[in-house]
């Protein structure tokens, strides 16, 4: 799982049956996440643009916004309210 912040959206209106209702958002991980470039994710609890967000990767991000059946590698599984920063 990744922590990231929300930069933008992607809309699509053609694609898998699976992915229909689906919202699509573009996510930076922060720094130290060694996670790479932005990535795009499906947005399950209604994150907006320049939120903090959890992210999960990867066959968790299927079985975390329960949509097993999906082509999806990456989710938004949560909104960061607050968190420390441990060095």
């Amino acid at each position: 799982m990744i922590i990231g912040k929300v930069v933008g959206y992607v809309v699509s209106t053609r694609k898998c049956d699976n992915l229909v209702g689906n919202k699509f958002m573009i996510v930076q991980p922060i720094e130290n996440m060694n996670a790479g470039e932005k990535i795009v994710a499906v947005d399950k609890v209604g994150a907006g643009v320049g939120e903090l967000v959890l992210v999960a990767t990867g066959s968790a991000a299927r079985i975390g916004c329960g949509m097993t059946n999906a082509p999806i590698d990456a989710a938004i599984v949560g909104i960061v309210d607050e968190g420390q920063k441990i060095d």
